[in-house]
């Protein structure tokens, strides 16, 4: 199991790779990407068997921040019938697995395959079962077959406390009709990613406030009143009626970047498009200067050299938050809905 498949967002995959390379480098794990545009996933081929376990091993899932979901494992070629014989003789050396995913990449053609997926999981799993292959296990690796095509898989596993928290790192998020823009599901999916869903009650309570920058017509805002906090919404442009209608939001048509609330709130958002060298300044001297306690920011990217320029401005924060001595955790990730995108959060750990 010397490869290392790694899923991502389609026109990402230049990104994937020079991501897992630097990591490997650090880890002093010998070996190389590959990747074809826009294919949504890469590659990380370990010059030595136990190079892609220990690469793994030595990271945490969280901290990656292109890479939507990772397994290692090989590419198996599948006959046309009897696809679960073969499986079942290749995962025979392999350990009982403690759950099941079936993946395909976010491409149209793996749009295609997943309904083949959804009716070959029920026979596998029972033969899985049967087999002694797959039983329930919250501990014990996860089997990860991701389907390139009906007669090709990529037989992985991965730790299900260091990988993604959806099959292919896929939310499956309802857009509720009742916000104003489908960019409210940044927001949901960025709670879910950074926040464990066991500490909503307290990190996201109807006792705290929050402050929306750039907040028109509403879609981030509608994230904060749904938790039952009071908003202060900052934009020159309109917001929805419905929220104002709540009672719970205050609207400022003023600057973003040069507002600052008179007491510290609990929380800022921020989708703000702008330079993301400026979003990085306004979102370390918020938590720096301590107007808030946690903050989600949306840093747009450019054109080039987007992994390189990200982890830039990510040094840059935590120089920042040095300089000040504001100990403060620091993470990012590009979610699904994002696109051009990547989104930070920071929580202040120290006053």
């Amino acid at each position: 199991m010397k490869t290392l498949l790694l899923h991502c967002r389609p026109g990402f995959e230049n990104e994937v790779c020079s991501e897992i390379s630097e990591h490997a480098a650090r880890l002093e794990v010998p070996g190389y990407a590959k990747a074809k545009p826009d294919t949504a996933c890469a590659e990380f081929i370990c010059s030595d068997e136990a190079g892609a376990e220990r690469l793994m091993a030595g990271l945490r899932f969280s901290q990656l921040i292109f890479i939507r979901q990772w397994a290692r494992g090989t590419f198996i070629e599948l006959p046309e019938k009897d696809r679960i014989s073969v499986l079942l003789e290749h995962m025979a050396p392999l350990p009982t697995f403690g759950s099941l995913w079936l993946e395909v990449f976010d491409t149209n053609d793996g749009k295609e395959l997943s309904g083949f997926c959804k009716k070959f999981e029920g026979p596998l799993r029972k033969a899985l079962t049967g087999a002694g292959k797959l039983a329930e296990n919250a501990r014990a690796p996860r089997l990860l077959l991701t389907f390139k095509s009906g007669r090709e898989v990529f037989l992985g596993m991965a730790a299900p406390n260091n990988s993604a928290i959806w099959p292919m790192g896929i939310p499956r998020l309802k857009f509720p009709r009742e916000a104003p823009s489908r960019s409210t599901l940044k927001l949901e999916e960025a709670w879910h990613t950074f926040i464990p869903r066991e500490q909503w009650d307290e990190r996201l309570s109807d006792e705290m406030t929050g402050v929306d920058l750039g907040a028109a017509p509403g879609g981030w805002t509608y994230q904060l009143v749904r938790r039952g906090m009071l908003v202060t919404a900052i934009d020159n442009g309109p917001m929805a009626e419905s929220l104002m209608d709540t009672g719970l939001v205050k609207h400022l048509m003023v600057d973003g970047f040069t507002w600052k609330p008179k007491q510290p709130v609990d929380w800022m958002v921020c989708d703000i498009v702008e330079k993301p060298a400026r979003s990085a300044a306004l979102l370390e001297a918020w938590i720096g200067e301590g107007h808030c306690r946690e903050a989600v920011v949306n840093l747009k990217l450019p054109m080039k050299q987007r992994y390189a320029e990200v982890q830039r401005l990510l040094e840059r924060i935590a120089e920042g938050l040095a300089a000040r001595k504001v100990k403060a955790s620091i993470a990012c990730k590009q979610l699904y809905h994002d696109r051009e995108e990547v989104t930070c959060h920071l929580r202040r750990l120290s006053k």
